[in-house]
C-alpha cells in the first residue's frame, strides 16, 4: 500500500460511527515502592504513592476510536457502584457516547486492579462476575442497537468472556446488522468461537486462533491451515491473525492470503494492543478501504501502540508521522 494512499485515508477516521459493544473492565493501578518484606508472609510490602484508573476492555477499544478522530458508541455494562460511575465518567470525558451503558444492580462493574511496585507489577486482583447478563439487560442492549444502528458505519465485538456476548446477543446483533448492511468484527473470546458465525471479519491472536479449530501451531505451514479452518467454519470475509513478533496473517473469503511483517522496532508492552489492530482495521473497512489495506493500516498502528508503556491508545498524528517516517519505531 503506497504513502501517499494511506495519507488521504487517515483524516477520513473523523467521518465514520463505530458502535463497540461488548464487556466493559476498569483497570485500577495502584503505584508505590517496596523496601522489606512482610513478617506476616513472604511477601513484599507495598509503601503505596498513587493510584490510577483507565478504561479496559470494550472501554478501551472506544478510547482507541475516539483517538483517531472517529465518533465512538458504547453499548455494555457496570455495576450500580462506585466503580461504575468512574469508568463511565472516564469515557464520557472521553466524548464517547454511552447512552448504551446499562447499570445492573445483580453484579458488580468488572475491575482488575495491578499493584505496581519499581515498575514491576507485584499481583493483580481481579473482582468481577462472569456470568451471563439477565435476559432484561440482554433486551436494553438489543433495543438500544435497534434504535442507533441506522446511524453507525459498523460495530466492533469485544469479547472478554465477562458475561455480556452471548449466543442469543450475537444472533441479534447479525440479524439486525445484516439487515442494514452493516460492518460486523470481533475481538474474540476463544470459547465463543460458534457465535461468530456469519461476521464480516474477526481479530484474534494465534493462541486464539489454534484454540478455536483444536490444533497446535507448529510452523507456518500450521499457522496457514488454522487461518484457512477458521475462514472456512466461520463463514466470514476475512480472518486476520495477529502474530506478536511476527506480524499478521490476513486470509480473505476470495482465497487470497497476505503475510504483513511487524513494523514495530522496540516492544515496551503489547498490553491493549489487539484493542489497537481491531479499532483501526474497522475504522478503514468502514469507510470502504479493502480488507488487505485495512489490515496494512492496524498493522503499522499495532507497531506504534506496542512501543509505549501500559494500556494505550495512539492518534492520527502518530499514524500520520509513523507514515511519513518522523514516528518513533
Amino acid at each position: 500500500m503506497n504513502t501517499a494512499k494511506l495519507k488521504k485515508i487517515i483524516p477520513r477516521f473523523k467521518d465514520a460511527k463505530i458502535l463497540v459493544i461488548g464487556d466493559l473492565i476498569l483497570d485500577e493501578f495502584v503505584w508505590g515502592d517496596v523496601s522489606r518484606i512482610s513478617p506476616e508472609a513472604p511477601v513484599p510490602v507495598v509503601w503505596v504513592k498513587s493510584e490510577s484508573f483507565m478504561s479496559g476492555g470494550a472501554a478501551n477499544v472506544a478510547n482507541n476510536i475516539t483517538s483517531l478522530g472517529a465518533r465512538a458508541y458504547i453499548a455494555g455494562v457496570v455495576g450500580n457502584d462506585e466503580r461504575g460511575g468512574i469508568l463511565k465518567e472516564g469515557l464520557e470525558e472521553k466524548g464517547i457516547n454511552i447512552d448504551g451503558v446499562i447499570a445492573d444492580d445483580s453484579r458488580p462493574t468488572t475491575l482488575k486492579t495491578r499493584v505496581v511496585a519499581h515498575h514491576q507489577q507485584v499481583v493483580r486482583i481481579d473482582r468481577e462476575k462472569v456470568e451471563g447478563i439477565s435476559a432484561g439487560i440482554l433486551d436494553k442492549i438489543i433495543f438500544y442497537i435497534k434504535d442507533i444502528i441506522d446511524e453507525m458505519d459498523a460495530i466492533v465485538i469485544e469479547d472478554y468472556g465477562k458475561g455480556v456476548i452471548s449466543a442469543r446477543l450475537l444472533k441479534k446483533i447479525l440479524t439486525i446488522a445484516k439487515k442494514k448492511k452493516k460492518i460486523i468484527t470481533v475481538d474474540p473470546k476463544e470459547e465463543h468461537f460458534s457465535y461468530y458465525n456469519g461476521v464480516t471479519a474477526i481479530t484474534p491472536n494465534h493462541h486464539e486462533a489454534a484454540q478455536a479449530v483444536g490444533m497446535k501451531i507448529k510452523d507456518n505451514e500450521s499457522i496457514l491451515k488454522i487461518g484457512r479452518v477458521l475462514l472456512k467454519k466461520l463463514k466470514c470475509e476475512g480472518v486476520l491473525v495477529t502474530l506478536g513478533e511476527n506480524g499478521m496473517q490476513l486470509f480473505q473469503k476470495s482465497g487470497a492470503i497476505t503475510h504483513i511483517p511487524t513494523v514495530a522496532q522496540e516492544v515496551y508492552d503489547v498490553s491493549g494492543a489487539g484493542d489497537t489492530v481491531i479499532s483501526v482495521f474497522t475504522l478503514a473497512l468502514a469507510l470502504g478501504i479493502n480488507m488487505k489495506d485495512a489490515a496494512y493500516i492496524s498493522n503499522i498502528a499495532a507497531g506504534i501502540v506496542v512501543g509505549k508503556v501500559g494500556i494505550a491508545v495512539i492518534t492520527q498524528e502518530e499514524l500520520l508521522a509513523r507514515i511519513k517516517g518522523k514516528g518513533r519505531e
